[in-house]
């Protein structure tokens, strides 16, 4: 079965994959993308402390830091590393939006907090064509946000990389399984941003999007550690 196939016969479960991703839809500018100026950490990512530090797996190369302004804050940065021999490189970084109600380290649906913690990225997918992602992009219509939503949040979800919490890797980002269950919540993104906070996703300007699914390698097995920054620094 094709692809654009398989997400023709997941449309049906759209609302649930979204409902993470979701926020009612509130009036907002979308954020710009900015280059940081190049970094090396020697010793780890900056700013996460060793709880964190020690479940970024040992042959990651490549990690996406959000860092949250505060527990209940939506609002955050977001900065791209990459591993050269044994030093971190900070290579990007944007501003970017988090859950509406902020952070939670034991995050539930409906919360409107996003999950504290290291997953990986292994999915991608969204409304517009492959823009050359070289994690595995799964084009379909059925990533479309409802109609009835605000039209500042239709393009949310043009480009999606799947944040592996609670989801089976290897498929659609908006296949529905949820293997810990429907209450630990589910469908958690790095998306396209709106200007706002979201239900528990990340979301973050086009040419950010663009510049992570075109970089974000699976050979190079990226993870993302996000987090507000007191969480991340425990």
């Amino acid at each position: 079965m094709s692809i654009d196939v398989r997400c023709a016969v997941l449309c049906g479960s759209l609302i649930l994959a979204l409902s993470a991703c979701a926020v009612s839809p509130d009036a907002g500018s979308p954020t710009k993308p900015r280059a940081g100026a190049a970094t090396v950490a020697p010793s780890g990512i900056p700013d996460v402390g060793d709880r964190l530090r020690r479940r970024i797996p040992a042959d990651a190369r490549q990690v996406v830091a959000v860092y949250g302004a505060g527990e209940d804050s939506p609002d955050s940065t977001v900065a791209l590393y990459t591993k050269r021999g044994s030093a971190w490189h900070r290579v990007r970084d944007w501003p970017a939006h988090n859950g509406k109600k902020g952070w939670t380290t034991d995050h539930h649906e409906g919360d409107k907090r996003s999950p504290v913690g290291v997953f990986t990225l292994t999915d991608a997918g969204g409304v517009l064509a492959d823009p050359g992602s070289r994690l595995p992009y799964t084009r379909s219509a059925a990533f479309a946000a409802p109609r009835w939503w605000a039209k500042s949040h239709w393009h949310d979800f043009d480009y999606v990389i799947a944040i592996d919490y609670n989801r089976v890797k290897g498929t659609p980002p908006n296949d529905p399984t949820r293997p810990e269950g429907d209450p630990k919540g589910g469908g958690i993104w790095l998306h396209m941003d709106h200007g706002s906070g979201t239900s528990a996703c990340v979301s973050l300007s086009k040419p950010a999007m663009e510049y992570l699914l075109r970089t974000l390698d699976p050979d190079r097995h990226p993870v993302v550690v996000m987090g507000d920054r007191a969480d991340l620094a425990g």
